[in-house]
């Protein structure tokens, strides 16, 4: 009998071993019917004898971790629990089964649900916490699923462990099964031809800018995501005449309908979900046969997955933490290379504190620093590259994943901590010197995993500025050409003071034409900028109006926006996604090309484009996001990794000088008097549920206490 050396609070509890055997034999009883009567381990034998039996011996108790099926991630979750079930019984453990809330992002947008996503990052931790406590697991075979629950839970179990060593006792030890990829959807062919006609409407009728986002939006592969863009599309539409509420609707509930595959799965596109799997991976908890699939695991897969696990039971150096603390490196690094969601920011650097490690934002900002980090990542939700096919490849055995990308970034030059060890029992080194299907070059066709780089650099990039401390920029999700097109530019401040204002005035189709009209930006700024941004001599504008000079502006792409969307920090809202404001500029042929937006929020790992957010201290804690203010100046210099408040009088007089005031004193009463707004506004989240007393954003947003125990060096 397979036994955990040490304390085993069973032995005493005649509670616990009256009550648990019963849901133990439940649980497999359920898997092998579920399984059509299959159980490779001979005749079943989990007698309520035999299973007190392994309690009082203090056999593996193995928590089978899985999602709630109100998500698409864990509609199947069943099939592999009931196989984990048996496997783990089989090996000598005793499995148990319980779920997370896990809340959906995609359902979240755009309404107060936001408001929760983060938080339930941590609810998810304590939950976890709580039931390995409550009912003393040693372990756990995790059903990794979206959105916030995988690193919820690694958080929760990584944080476990720390206190369980401290305590003296058995190291925890888990392994992370990532549920299969969500094949995208197709636009019906009937659809497809009625948004053709919806196109030549709109060129008909002169709104070429609407024609040509609806063809963008149909180049997509459909998933919940790229719903979103025709949403913001067909809202301008109806405003236009082009189309009817009624058919709007029609068109919406055709495209709804054909988004989502049945059997569920994480959604194909590179977002939090897929980003959090390439970093459980990189973390080395991840089974290499579980990592990428398109169908839920196969009875030997799970098989391996455990086997492994139970190899490294007795390995300290194994255990949830030290395997945080061993591939911290790899994973900034894979991130970066990968263009990972800017979300996982903030996770990582979470799991790393809730590991009991003194980790910042500008620790996983010196480990990206201390090589150039290549972009091997082509993803692409248009060209038949997105995480579906990256699955495909790897089912078919032309790559490995994630040790596809160590292997290619060791080539490049990368310095991969390939002696850290991983749930597999091996190293990544040991993992490597097996090569079949291990080179990039074994897809021949649609690479998204390469073997030579797109551009010398990638990732999310950490900003500084004379009005805030931190915020992140996906520069991978910036072409070099959009890259061009807002470093080093000057542009005016667009300022709204949450995501509903945001969202109403970035689907006016009369935008710009308002702020040309209400005079929002003065004449001389608009002339300098023109110059800085341009190079057009200001000779050459003496003679337009201000009407003749803002269209210009507008059509020769000389104006810059920085939208500005404060308080949606942690503490102020729960520190929301700004993915439908970004959709909104994304699906304007006009703004994308102007609009750099900045915000306390958070983005969608979908989300592509010039997006500032994570900005701290947040509005409501008195940032300088608070105190801005429509037609202030900003300087995007995103190659020098700063963003500046310039002062106005002197970039009036062709200078460029950074503000040197005081915003606090200098717009006192409109700091008053937004913070009013801020508090009333705050109060429509349950306060349940705020994420007060936490670090902020660049210190992962854990609660305090977690990370005032947080004291280990994790070098």
């Amino acid at each position: 009998m397979i036994t955990i050396r040490g304390f085993n609070p069973y032995q005493g509890n005649v509670q616990g071993k009256a009550n648990e055997p019963i849901t133990v034999a439940g649980l497999l009883d359920r898997a092998r019917r579920g399984l059509g009567g299959k159980y490779e381990g001979g005749e079943p034998d989990w007698t309520l004898d035999n299973i007190y039996d392994r309690l009082e011996h203090n056999s593996p108790r193995i928590a089978i971790i899985g999602g709630s099926s109100d998500h698409p991630a864990h509609i199947l979750d069943h099939e592999t629990v009931y196989k984990a079930a048996l496997k783990i019984w089989q090996e000598g453990g005793v499995p148990f089964y319980f779920s997370t809330p896990v809340l959906c992002d995609g359902t979240a947008q755009n309404n107060m649900g936001m408001s929760y996503s983060l938080q339930s990052r941590n609810a998810i931790a304590e939950i976890v916490v709580n039931q390995m406590e409550a009912q003393s697991y040693h372990g756990a075979f995790v059903i990794q699923g979206c959105d916030k629950q995988p690193l919820g839970v690694l958080s929760g179990l990584a944080h476990l462990d720390r206190v369980r060593r401290n305590r003296g006792e058995h190291h925890v030890f888990a392994t992370f099964a990532p549920s299969h990829v969500l094949k995208g959807g197709t636009i019906p062919d009937d659809l497809k031809l009625e948004l053709a006609e919806l196109v030549s409407q709109a060129a008909a009728a002169g709104y070429d800018d609407i024609a040509a986002d609806i063809e963008d939006a149909v180049s997509y592969i459909l998933q919940c995501s790229s719903n979103t863009s025709f949403q913001g599309v067909f809202e301008r539409a109806v405003k236009c005449g082009l189309l009817t509420e009624e058919r709007h609707k029609d068109f919406e509930k055709r495209l709804a309908v054909s988004t989502c595959d049945a059997k569920g799965g994480i959604c194909a596109f590179h977002g939090t979900g897929n980003s959090s799997r390439d970093v459980t991976a990189g973390f080395g908890m991840v089974c290499p046969e579980l990592e990428l699939l398109t169908e839920p695991p196969t009875q030997a897969q799970v098989n391996k997955a455990i086997e492994s696990l139970f190899s490294i039971i007795d390995r300290p150096e194994c255990s949830v933490s030290e395997l945080l603390r061993a591939n911290i490196a790899n994973v900034i690094r894979i991130h970066s290379s990968a263009g990972g969601s800017t979300n996982l920011m903030m996770h990582i650097v979470g799991a790393m504190i809730y590991a009991g490690f003194d980790f910042t934002l500008e620790d996983m900002e010196r480990i990206a620093a201390e090589h150039p980090i290549p972009d091997l990542f082509d993803y692409s939700l248009t060209e038949g590259r997105d995480i579906y096919a990256l699955a495909q490849q790897c089912c078919s055995g032309q790559i490995r994943g994630m040790e596809t990308l160590i292997y290619e970034l060791t080539r490049n030059g990368v310095p991969m901590a390939l002696d850290a060890p991983t749930v597999t029992g091996q190293t990544w080194r040991e993992r490597l010197s097996h090569t079949e299907g291990l080179s990039a070059d074994g897809v021949k066709d649609n690479p998204i995993i390469l073997s030579r780089p797109r551009r010398g650099f990638s990732g999310v990039d950490v900003l500084r500025g004379n009005f805030f401390n931190h915020a992140v920029v996906k520069i991978s999700g910036m072409p070099t050409k959009q890259l061009d097109q807002f470093d080093d530019k000057i542009a005016f401040v667009l300022y709204f003071e949450n995501e509903e204002e945001a969202n109403h005035r970035l689907l006016d189709v009369n935008m710009l034409d308002r702020l040309k009209a209400q005079r929002s930006f003065g004449l001389e700024h608009l002339k300098r900028m023109a110059s800085y941004n341009a190079s057009v001599s200001l000779e050459a504008l003496q003679a337009l109006s201000y009407d003749e000079l803002f269209d210009r502006m507008i059509r020769e792409e000389w104006l810059r926006l920085a939208v500005i969307i404060s308080g949606q920090g942690p503490e102020a809202f729960g520190m929301p996604e700004m993915m439908t404001p970004m959709q909104h500029i994304n699906a304007h042929r006009q703004l994308k090309r102007l609009t750099t937006l900045i915000s306390d929020g958070r983005y969608s790992g979908v989300t592509f484009g010039a997006a500032v957010g994570h900005m701290t201290p947040e509005a409501f804690h008195g940032g300088g996001l608070l105190y801005l203010q429509e037609g202030d100046l900003l300087h995007l210099q995103f190659r020098k990794k700063r963003i500046d408040l310039l002062n106005p009088g002197s970039f009036a007089s062709g200078h460029i000088v950074q503000d040197a005031g005081e915003l606090r004193s200098e717009r006192t009463e409109l700091g008053l008097s937004r913070m009013e707004q801020l508090r009333k506004r705050q109060k429509r989240v349950a306060a349940s549920n705020r994420l007060r007393d936490c670090t902020d954003a660049s210190r992962g947003v854990v609660p305090m206490g977690v990370a005032l125990d947080a004291e280990l060096k994790w070098i």
